[in-house]
């Protein structure tokens, strides 16, 4: 109680710290001046002087009695004691109070009415118990839940203020409550309502004349404007949850907007009710006509982006295409073909690569769940489902080592039942990498490698896969906010099943293949979980200490001894350990030799079946649109298989025979760790971001290691001592 009174005392005085006050100190700086340091550091961190003329104590008394009275403290004394010392002066306020008045009985409306039914029948779960100190929040929030409930039950036009609390303090600390409804109330705010008629216009605008003159179209007893040629009713009408001849209900009525928007057709959907004319009144309940109205964006779209694609492998300008159809086959279904080229030059390990890319791949989105011949319509989200239908080919070309078709085809359900939470079921997800044109240095380094070979060969992937996300994000006010998401991805089990049972003959590799192409078999899992703390209580600020943990296991097994090539992790670069180069951790104590580097092949052999990082980060607003972080981070990747070609070894240069395989005894010890700081520049639709990272800890030992084929100096790590990243986004 103590913490609600002193907020009520005002004016506040001026901030003290360590019994000095340094804001009043840079307000003096720029008294007297309208320009110079010393105003703008006043103006900055200044603050003027509390002035005991300005303090008000009979208008703080008043509200703290007013306080007290409403938290059932009836009845208590406030005194108020002024003392002046040299140029300062304190005011104690002293508060007398009695034990608080608790709730003895409560009581509910029994008129023989409809609302006096409808309110008597919330008592169940109403927010006054007997025996709780009388408190007035709670019987205002009370007011709000009974008015929320009956909205629900078809009162339309009834609202909290129709509630009336009389509450009988004369007992001794003991108070009943009477929950009436006030006699004033208005005839039509007593009686539920009827939704009568219900008109859906796709086409309205503020000179709307689509339904002057026409002839609605009756469809499933809506009237639908203007007509079907950019929307079939059926369409709307599935994203419609008001009924005709149905009780009105606001969740429906909420539900209703939230879905129509969700489609991605129309820029503004609101809804109005009138009472319907010349419809008399029965059982007494009244009735309502519904007005949908929708205002389109454009039917088709063309778009085009320029981007500049930095990172610590390739750098280099891209150009995308999107072509969007919002309503492609008249049921809001939108329709996205993308076309993309890029040039980019290898950085760091890919240093004198150029990768050239082309890239062609669309997607329809159906705003509803195809999962003949159920139908699915998830009536109690207020979030439209989709199915998604997609296919896609990219063509890349990497000077000194291949040319590659990518190909993929998927097919898929997304959907979300609250706010905080989406999920996404990809029964199809189809991929397949074809290398061609291979140079000699590409070949050579996979016959020197089979391992990284049969991850190449093994890049045909009959998957399905199933992501769950919680994102309490979208919860701004909330002050610390959580995100998980996990996900799960399987391939070929199916058709090695079906082979298997069948007696199919194998590969001279000992793996059985569709086409005469070997398939990947493997279960693979990715949890990724984060927690924003905002240290300060102010919901715009920016002050918050971020985290981040990322888990990742793929095991290859049956058809595989290892995941395809693009499957596996990397870990290392800007959105990642930042402190060394993409992809330049691991698996395991693993580093590329200096032939390796010289060669440029080192950069395929970091990559592995088992991920695990962790980040933390604290970011500090410091000017408009600017913002500073201090980061750690941490994280190696591993093989679940180990892989004689990527040999690893001890401090004195012998093999320790773990080849980059995960071992439970010695993962810790093999984390890289950096720390940096960094600057954000956040005009909130984009953020461009600048981080230097100095590398802590070397996932192997940073001594000399002789290895068969190759010398490693001590202290040579491969990479600068301050790494410097250039990136868009925040890192997580």
């Amino acid at each position: 109680m103590t913490t609600e009174l002193e907020g009520v005392i005002a004016p506040k005085p001026n901030t003290s710290f360590l019994g000095q006050r340094p804001k009043l100190y840079f307000w003096h700086l720029g008294e007297g001046k309208t320009k110079g340091i010393g105003k703008w550091i006043a103006d900055k961190y200044g603050e003027k002087p509390v002035l005991l003329s300005e303090v008000d104590t009979q208008r703080v008394k008043g509200l703290m009695v007013n306080r007290l009275n409403n938290s059932g403290y009836f009845k208590p004394a406030v005194h108020a004691k002024v003392e002046v010392k040299d140029q300062t002066a304190s005011v104690d306020y002293t508060a007398k109070v009695g034990k608080p008045y608790l709730i003895k009985e409560i009581q509910f409306p029994n008129r023989d009415t409809l609302v006096d039914r409808a309110i008597q029948a919330t008592k169940a779960g109403s927010l006054l118990k007997v025996g709780d100190p009388y408190n007035l929040q709670t019987l205002v929030n009370e007011r709000v839940r009974i008015d929320g409930i009956l909205k629900n039950q078809g009162y339309y036009y009834f609202s909290p203020d129709n509630i009336l609390f009389q509450v009988d303090s004369t007992l001794d600390n003991q108070v009943n409550i009477y929950v009436t409804v006030k006699n004033s109330i208005q005839d039509r705010a007593a009686r539920p309502y009827v939704l009568n008629r219900v008109t859906l216009n796709t086409d309205y605008s503020l000179s709307d004349t689509a339904s002057v003159g026409r002839t609605p179209i009756l469809f499933r007893g809506y009237r639908y404007f203007p007509d079907e040629k950019v929307f079939k009713a059926k369409a709307i009408t599935n994203a419609t949850f008001l009924y005709p001849d149905s009780l009105y209900r606001r969740r429906r009525s909420d539900q209703t907007l939230s879905r129509l928007m969700s489609l991605g057709t129309f820029k503004y959907v609101d809804i109005r009710f009138r009472p319907a004319r010349n419809v008399p009144d029965s059982a007494g309940y009244g009735h309502l006509n519904a007005f949908v109205r929708m205002t389109q964006v454009p039917k088709k779209s063309l778009r085009a982006e320029l981007q500049m694609n930095t990172s610590n492998i390739f750098t280099g300008p891209s150009l995308v295409l999107q072509f969007r159809n919002r309503s492609a086959l008249r049921g809001a279904e939108q329709l996205l073909i993308n076309a993309s080229a890029s040039a980019e030059t290898g950085q760091g390990a890919l240093s004198g690569v150029t990768s050239t890319q082309y890239g062609l791949d669309a997607q329809l989105l159906v705003p509803r769940l195809i999962t003949p011949p159920f139908d699915i319509r998830l009536r109690n989200s207020d979030f439209q489902p989709r199915t998604f239908f997609e296919a896609g080919y990219k063509y890349v070309l990497r000077t000194k080592y291949f040319q590659e078709d990518i190909f993929n085809l998927g097919y898929g359900y997304s959907w979300k039942t609250k706010v905080t939470n989406e999920q996404r079921l990809q029964p199809i997800d189809l991929q397949y990498l074809r290398l061609s044109n291979q140079e000699q240095v590409f070949t050579d380094l996979l016959n020197e490698r089979p391992f990284l070979a049969n991850s190449f060969r093994q890049q045909f992937i009959l998957g399905s896969s199933y992501q769950y996300t919680y994102n309490q994000q979208s919860l701004e006010q909330r002050r610390n906010q959580f995100y998980f998401s996990g996900g799960l991805d399987l391939s070929g089990n199916l058709a090695y099943l079906l082979q298997n049972l069948s007696g199919s003959s194998k590969t001279e590799n000992g793996a059985y293949a569709l086409f005469g192409q070997e398939y990947s078999q493997y279960t693979k899992v990715d949890l990724e979980v984060r927690n924003y703390f905002r240290t300060s209580a102010n919901p715009t600020s920016g002050n918050k200490i971020a985290t981040r943990l990322l888990v990742g296991v793929g095991i290859p097994y049956l058809n595989s001894n290892v995941l395809p090539y693009l499957k596996q992790y990397g870990i290392g670069g800007p959105n990642s350990v930042r402190a060394f180069n993409a992809r330049g951790i691991g698996p395991g104590t693993y580093r590329p030799t200096q032939a390796q580097r010289d060669a440029n092949s080192g950069f395929y052999d970091q990559v592995g079946d088992i991920r695990l990082e962790a980040n933390v980060e604290y970011r500090q607003d410091l000017f408009p649109y600017v913002k500073g972080a201090l980061f750690v981070d941490a994280g190696n990747i591993w093989l679940v298989n180990a892989d004689a070609s990527r040999a690893t070894y001890d401090s004195n240069g012998n093999p320790d025979g773990q080849n980059g395989q995960f071992q439970f005894k010695t993962f810790l010890q093999q984390m890289a760790v950096g720390a940096g700081a960094g600057i954000r520049i956040d005009v909130q639709f984009f953020v461009i971001r600048l981080d230097a990272a100095y590398p802590l800890i070397y996932p192997y030992d940073n001594t000399t290691i002789i290895t068969p084929t190759n010398v490693i100096p001590a202290n040579d790590t491969g990479y600068k001592a301050i790494k410097l990243n250039i990136a868009i986004g925040y890192p997580f």
